[in-house]
């Protein structure tokens, strides 16, 4: 008798497609792979051999009793919630020496969640368009079952998904018994007059059922041509989704249970509300204690003495008078009084920037060195928020499938979240400012006043005089190589520092916005 040993029986529903049977045949080996120490068997609900009987019938005989019976499904249904228990129960019954312990089905895990947004981001960048999620309807296809409590389930996925990733709207639609169908799911998004419908079929694998998704999708693009409708991919086997059903099954041997707020925005890194999750928490508080009275923003002791210095090392009067605190700010940054005259500034941008960042109060830098650089004090005063999209993992997944940086990505994604009411400040990748200006040109993309201050040699230049014949937007930059993340911050700072003077000169609350 092996007394300490467990086999771990990973469910599967089973199909007549072969497709569908290679593909949970794939997520059993890498299952396998990722716990190599364990005993995984596979086993069919129907269609396929072998069963859930013969696969613990097989384990007894090897003289294991430990037994784990964890659903490879999706969503807690008929089959999870009275087949698969019936037969464990019938087991017992007749094998009371067995310890079968029964794990829960996948879920909408938050790790599903990410391969959703990756699946869905990767379909958008296969289509011959540009498609902007807050222009597009998401038609979520869920498998459909007679117990309402399973379809609720699909409902509360498209409102994650169509928050978390800025969708226009979404309609859910089911391919199995359930109402509306395929058909009728995307007769009601195409009313909807959305630039484009995605349809995702939220699948494990292939078989009869996304067959019959992706056939619904063909009828409906032959007879709306002027529709841009995309077929997304469904789950399949992955790293990911093998890592969610070990956790599910080891859930199952530790007696653990969840409560509903597992998928809390407040709990873990739910897609689109990364930055709402407990770790940081403690930064927002901060924030928010600081947020005092305005007052008027003053110099310390070494600052006031370099701009005594900067004052009295340079003829200032050709200098446009507006213009100034940027300037000077730049020459204290950089510690070079040549750069004044690379600058460009067009007419009225400082004044257009300073009132619009207490309008609009959103900057979007293109690297964090940009938005480290700003200072948050500043910002907490005025109510000012900087958001940075380099580092998030949908940015990662957006530039690889689109084959762009993450620096441009993260400016698309921009476009996409704040629209025209922003300030951007590009401090380091030209790319990020090629992508800006191709959304001008070709989106009609308005932001308030973009600094565009990238360093280096590859694009540098060629994107600065790209800017600089930028006639639709207000703009500064400079000419040559030379820039950074330190000007593109020191530029925010100088418009933030008048954004203060102004709001405590007029008396103006953080909570308004200058007119």
């Amino acid at each position: 008798m092996q007394q300490d040993l467990t086999t771990l029986i990973i469910m599967g529903h089973g199909t007549k497609d072969s497709d569908g049977i290679r593909q949970f045949e794939n997520l059993v080996d890498i299952i396998i792979k990722l716990a190599p120490n364990k005993i995984i068997k596979k086993a069919y609900l129907e269609f396929q051999s072998p069963t859930l009987k013969e696969t613990v019938l097989e384990s007894l005989e090897n003289g294991i009793k430990n037994i784990i019976v964890q659903p490879a499904l999706l969503i807690n249904a008929m089959h999870s919630k009275i087949d698969i228990p019936k037969e464990i129960i019938a087991l017992r019954q007749i094998h009371p020496q067995a310890n079968i312990v029964y794990g829960k089905a996948v879920g909408i895990h938050y790790v599903i969640l990410k391969l959703c947004r990756q699946i869905l981001i990767e379909a958008m960048a296969r289509s011959k368009y540009e498609i902007k999620p807050s222009q597009t309807c998401l038609v979520l296809v869920g498998r459909g079952t007679t117990d309402p409590d399973s379809n609720s389930e699909i409902y509360k996925l498209s409102r994650l998904l169509e928050e978390g990733m800025h969708f226009q709207s979404s309609v859910i639609c089911y391919s199995g018994t359930a109402k509306p169908s395929v058909a009728e799911g995307l007769k009601r998004a195409i009313k909807l007059n959305n630039k484009s419908i995605i349809v995702f079929p939220f699948m494990l694998f292939d078989g009869v059922l996304v067959k019959r998704i992706y056939d619904a999708c063909d009828v409906a693009i032959k007879s709306n041509t002027d529709m841009h409708i995309i077929k997304a991919d469904y789950l399949n086997a992955s790293i990911e989704l093998a890592s969610v059903i070990l956790e599910r099954a080891n859930e199952a041997i530790n007696g653990e249970a969840f409560m509903n707020c597992s998928l809390c925005k407040y709990n873990v890194p739910l897609i689109g509300f990364e930055n709402q999750s407990n770790y940081k928490q403690d930064e927002s508080r901060l924030n928010k204690d600081s947020q005092n009275d305005i007052e008027p923003y003053v110099m310390n002791d070494i600052e006031r003495k370099s701009f005594e210095i900067i004052n009295a090392s340079f003829d200032w009067s050709k200098i446009n008078k507006e213009n100034l605190p940027v300037v000077q700010r730049l020459v204290h940054t950089s510690g070079d009084f040549s750069n004044v005259h690379d600058l460009f500034i067009s007419d009225g941008a400082i004044e257009i920037g300073f009132r619009n960042l207490m309008r609009c109060k959103q900057i979007v830098t293109d690297v964090s060195m940009v938005q480290s650089g700003i200072k948050r004090d500043l910002l907490a005063k005025l109510k000012i928020n900087v958001w940075c999209g380099v580092h998030d993992e949908e940015t990662y997944i957006m530039a690889k499938a689109f084959n762009i940086t993450r620096s441009a990505a993260g400016i698309r994604r921009a476009y996409d979240l704040f629209g025209n009411n922003v300030i951007l400040a590009i401090g380091d990748a030209p790319t990020a400012l090629f992508e800006c200006l191709r959304l001008i040109k070709n989106n009609n993309w308005r932001p308030q006043l973009i600094i565009g201050l990238p360093v280096g040699f590859v694009g540098t230049v060629e994107s600065k005089n790209e800017l600089i014949n930028c006639l639709q937007i207000p703009r500064i930059t400079n000419s040559g190589n030379k820039g950074g993340s330190p000007w593109a911050a020191s530029v925010i700072n100088a418009l933030l520092i008048e954004c203060i003077n102004y709001a405590w000169q007029n008396k103006i609350s953080s909570a308004k916005g200058a007119k």
